[in-house]
C-alpha cells in the first residue's frame, strides 16, 4: 500500500511520521487481499485548522483510501494531532470492514444463485 502524508499549517516531525506509519500499518494489514488485485493508495492529511486558537479541536486528520472501484474517507478533529490520527484510523477500519462484508455478501449471493440454477 502506498501512503502519502501531507501536513498543513503543522510541522511533520519524524516522531509524528513514525506514529502515523505505525497506526496506518493496521490499515495495511487489513488490505493485504487488495494489494494483489490493485494497488490501494492512502492519502492522509494532518493539519492545524487555526493558528490563533490554542485550546479545543484545533487539529484535524483526514484520510482518503482508494481501493479498486471504491473510495473510503474518514475525517476527525481533536485537541491533539495523535488523537485525531487514532480516531481516523478506527473510522477507516470500520469502513474497510463494511466494504469487505459487502463484497463477501455479494459473492455469496451470486454463488447461491448459481447453485440453485436461477
Amino acid at each position: 500500500m502506498q501512503t502519502n502524508i501531507k501536513a498543513t499549517e503543522l510541522v511533520l516531525t519524524p516522531a509524528l511520521k513514525v506514529y502515523i506509519g505505525r497506526k496506518m500499518a493496521v490499515i495495511e494489514r487489513l488490505l493485504k487481499r487488495f494489494d494483489a488485485s490493485g494497488q490501494p493508495e492512502l492519502w492522509l492529511e494532518v493539519a492545524r485548522t487555526t493558528r490563533h486558537h490554542h485550546r479545543g479541536e484545533v487539529f484535524m486528520a483526514e484520510a482518503t483510501l482508494r481501493l479498486p472501484n471504491k473510495v473510503l474517507r474518514a475525517k476527525q478533529e481533536s485537541d491533539d494531532v495523535r488523537a485525531a490520527v487514532d480516531e481516523v484510523q478506527s473510522k477507516l477500519r470500520l469502513e474497510i470492514e463494511k466494504y469487505k462484508t459487502q463484497k463477501v455478501d455479494r459473492v455469496r449471493k451470486v454463488s447461491a444463485r448459481q447453485k440453485s440454477g436461477k
